[in-house]
């Protein structure tokens, strides 16, 4: 590389390694590291095959390479357990866990998919993105955008009713600890009784499967954010303990990598303009997850709540903010 490198203005080297261990693509990467090289990635031959992707699609190294965190191999009887055939609702659709869910639900087959989210913008993405993807697999899922907020009892309801749901995935919430800070009302009445409406009208129409998708700031919360997540696992927690009938589940993790709430899309934006990076201070440690993963394993703990279980997900070892900049 440092001999062709020599020789051209620039040059870029393609990862063409998926079945590498996460510690060699590590070292890998961290020999690139000072070449002066753009590093991009070729697709997996898995993705290839499945229409996933082509040999054409070339990505940038993304932010898990660097980290390298083993991903846990899912298990596929859980994974289609509460959605190959059933009807199923994802609030949030349009945001960061929520359209993630959406794509890995759609690719398991439900009878049909709700995406129920309050940001036009948002649920046309995840809309067409779903679309493109089902005619890529030349999949039969009927694919239902739905405008609305789950603070609105009527609207949680008639589309409950009409669509017939037996599945809810629960990932609509404010998340940003200092806007809600600054908004804490809107806050509690999103996350709080947002959760609350939408609880109600699952009991009412015998929803057989409910996951509310909480934090890890819920646990002793220190912040308007965190204690509007905790109430909300308390409100499912006394509906799975009052109607024991109905399966309700809640799971709790920390930071996803890329998601709008993380650092990492602050770190992406002051590189492109080339600003210095912000570090609040050099030994601050977070836990971090994929973005795919954790919608896996939420899928997962889904079908394995039984009543009112919080699931927690193994984050692996936490990882120093100033490394992940650096």
């Amino acid at each position: 590389i440092e001999r062709i490198r020599a020789n051209t203005n620039s040059l870029e080297v393609l990862l063409a390694t998926p079945d590498t261990n996460h510690e060699g693509r590590k070292e890998l990467l961290k020999y690139l590291e000072n070449k002066r090289v753009t590093v991009r990635t070729i697709p997996s031959l898995n993705d290839i095959t499945s229409r996933a992707a082509t040999i054409n699609d070339l990505r940038d190294i993304d932010i898990s390479d660097l980290l390298a965190r083993k991903v846990v191999a899912p298990n596929q009887k859980l994974l289609a357990a509460c959605i190959t055939n059933k009807k199923v609702l994802v609030t949030g659709a349009g945001g960061s866990i929520g359209s993630e869910l959406s794509r890995q639900i759609l690719a398991l087959n439900p009878a049909l998919i709700v995406l129920f989210e309050h940001s036009e913008l948002n649920l046309y993405r995840i809309n067409t993105d779903l679309v493109n993807l089902c005619a890529n697999i030349n999949c039969n899922v009927k694919i239902i955008p739905i405008l609305g907020s789950i603070t609105n009892k009527q609207r949680v309801e008639s589309v409950i009713k009409n669509f017939g749901i037996e599945t809810i995935y629960h990932a609509a919430a404010y998340k940003h600890v200092p806007l809600v800070e600054e908004n804490p009302l809107q806050g509690l009445r999103n996350n709080a009784l947002g959760t609350q409406s939408l609880v109600e009208k699952c009991i009412e129409a015998d929803v057989s499967s409910f996951v509310l998708i909480s934090t890890d700031k819920a646990v002793r919360p220190t912040n308007v954010m965190g204690a509007s997540k905790r109430i909300a696992e308390m409100i499912v927690q006394d509906a799975a303990r009052r109607f024991p009938e109905n399966k309700m589940g809640i799971v709790r993790f920390g930071n996803v990598l890329d998601s709008s709430g993380s650092v990492v899309p602050l770190f992406r934006e002051q590189i492109k303009k080339r600003m210095p990076i912000t570090v609040t201070h050099p030994e601050i440690t977070r836990y971090f997850m994929s973005i795919g993963e954790a919608a896996r394993l939420v899928i997962q703990a889904g079908a394995m709540s039984k009543n009112g279980e919080v699931f927690l997900l193994d984050m692996g070892q936490p990882v120093k903010i100033k490394d992940l900049a650096l």
